[in-house]
């Protein structure tokens, strides 16, 4: 599937989206490596629907931003200072939301790229829902893309993933009051938010948008803080935290040949079962499968981390600040 880079942003005019769309990007940079690339984005993007972005970043490295991005069809502006929330991602979706001229919003963080198909389902998906998740692939695909790839082939063999975008309604979400933004898992927030007030969400297992890797760096020092987000969901968080001691307790009782085969045997089928829903074998290669293992084996040692981080400093650290709640309860958000 083509997606649009900084080597493919030049040439053809704007390609239709159906329905207008507002597309908010809200950014924190604390250094600029990629802002060639993310400039050429924006110059593809700013010609097919309106872009807002809402920059977080240092106001010497934002100044910077305004100046470069002074030609394009961007709104480029501060979060709203009222919005205090420790998450400050969730200060510059809000101030997007209230800025933007449409009621289609497509939210995406700094390392996704729409290419013209994906704005235009996300156009379409929007008129008959309050909130859409499509499905994020990594490209390229260096080994630590592989490796958190296997995460999202196990989330869609048991359910859904997790994007780093969202498809809103404007209405919807500012005439709820919005979402709360103390809260590390800021997208699963919203997504319960939505619900809890009777919105309409629909999954599209099949709407593939392209992801930027992070870098190694910046992959290993997630490690925690992701596996922090699983104590909002209890059930998930409770079977990692099982799977070391249970590993140790088969390696006791002298079974653990047969208890790491079937383990890896049930791992690799979710994952392949993921990889093949919705068409996804033409995003997701088939060496990631091989990687869902790794995956896991580092969520349950992660899991452990994470649980030490609640219990005993209260809460992980984030962009400066401490959060301890990675998210609410859909009943808690209902109330």
């Amino acid at each position: 599937m083509s997606a649009p880079s900084g080597r493919a942003t030049g040439g053809a005019g704007a390609a239709a989206v159906p329905e207008p769309v507002t597309y908010v990007l809200p950014l924190r940079w604390s250094e600029d490596s990629g802002l060639e690339e993310l400039t050429a984005y924006l110059r593809w993007l700013s010609r097919r629907v309106e872009v807002v972005v809402v920059d977080g970043s240092p106001s010497a490295l934002r100044a910077g931003h305004a100046a470069r991005w002074r030609s394009l069809l961007v709104r480029h502006l501060p979060p709203d200072p009222g919005l205090r929330y420790a998450n400050g991602k969730v200060n510059g979706v809000l101030t997007g939301l209230r800025v933007a001229r449409h009621d289609r919003v497509i939210v995406a963080d700094d390392d996704v790229r729409y290419d013209d198909a994906g704005l235009r389902r996300m156009a379409e998906l929007l008129g008959h829902a309050d909130l859409v998740r499509p499905q994020n692939y990594f490209d390229p695909l260096p080994w630590h893309a592989r490796w958190d790839t296997g995460r999202s082939l196990l989330n869609r063999a048991v359910g859904a993933d997790y994007p780093g975008t969202l498809g809103v309604r404007r209405s919807t979400v500012l005439g709820i009051g919005g979402y709360d933004g103390d809260v590390l898992f800021e997208n699963l927030e919203l997504i319960r938010t939505v619900r809890a007030h009777g919105g309409r969400e629909i999954v599209a297992h099949g709407l593939y948008v392209r992801r930027l890797p992070p870098t190694a760096r910046r992959f290993w020092a997630q490690r925690v803080r992701q596996a922090y987000d699983d104590l909002a969901q209890p059930r998930r968080f409770a079977v990692f935290l099982a799977l070391l001691p249970a590993a140790l307790v088969a390696a006791r009782s002298g079974r653990w040949g047969a208890a790491a085969t079937g383990a890896l045997v049930t791992i690799v089928t979710l994952a392949e079962a993921g990889r093949r829903r919705a068409g996804g074998a033409r995003v997701f290669p088939r060496s990631t499968v091989a990687f869902a293992p790794v995956w896991v084996l580092e969520r349950a040692t992660c899991a452990w981390l994470a649980l030490a981080r609640r219990v005993g400093w209260g809460g992980i650290s984030y962009a400066g600040a401490r959060i301890r709640v990675a998210a609410h309860r859909q009943r808690q958000l209902a109330g």
